[in-house]
């Protein structure tokens, strides 16, 4: 024997479980802006940690009190960090200044885009979807594997002498 449900019987049924549905929805993002009107991003790249502020302005980025010219003097490590603005079409559009700290620069240039995608997706919430599918939101989880006891490196073991 089958029952039949009419449409109505099953629009009052989602209608007593709106409430449920909508406190289990993801809330849509807001735009986190400090009191200077700056927003803030952290950012994380093997043993580097970067704090990232981005403010609107005319495209100049200082890290450490630097210049991104002197501070990176490689053009990959200035290409990476300016990836989040070139695949978001904001360049020139904003002041960026932070403070990196650990890692040698290769794993610094990391941090600060990785902070500077976060920051960006703070300020502008609409470019979260764009940074998310170009993976710059994700932290880089590779580290550097620790050196074994009886090994010359991680996994380098001693040489085999023959005589």
């Amino acid at each position: 024997m089958t029952t039949k449900t009419s449409f109505s019987d099953l629009k009052s049924a989602v209608a007593d479980k709106a409430p449920e549905l909508a406190a289990t929805a993801p809330a849509e993002r807001v735009q986190k802006l400090d009191a200077k009107g700056r927003a803030y991003g952290t950012g994380r790249r093997k043993d580097a940690v970067a704090r990232v502020w981005v403010s609107r302005g005319s495209g100049k980025i200082i890290v450490n009190g630097r210049d991104q010219v002197q501070y990176f003097a490689r053009g990959t490590q200035r290409l990476v960090i300016n990836q989040p603005f070139e695949l978001t079409n904001r360049i020139g559009q904003f002041d960026v200044m932070c403070v990196v700290s650990g890692g040698g620069l290769s794993g610094q240039a990391g941090a600060v885009r990785h902070g500077l995608s976060r920051a960006l997706v703070n300020f502008e919430p609409g470019l979260h979807l764009t940074l998310k599918k170009a993976g710059l939101l994700t932290r880089d989880s590779r580290v550097v594997e620790r050196k074994k006891y009886g090994r010359h490196k991680a996994r380098r073991s001693t040489q085999w002498v023959k005589r």
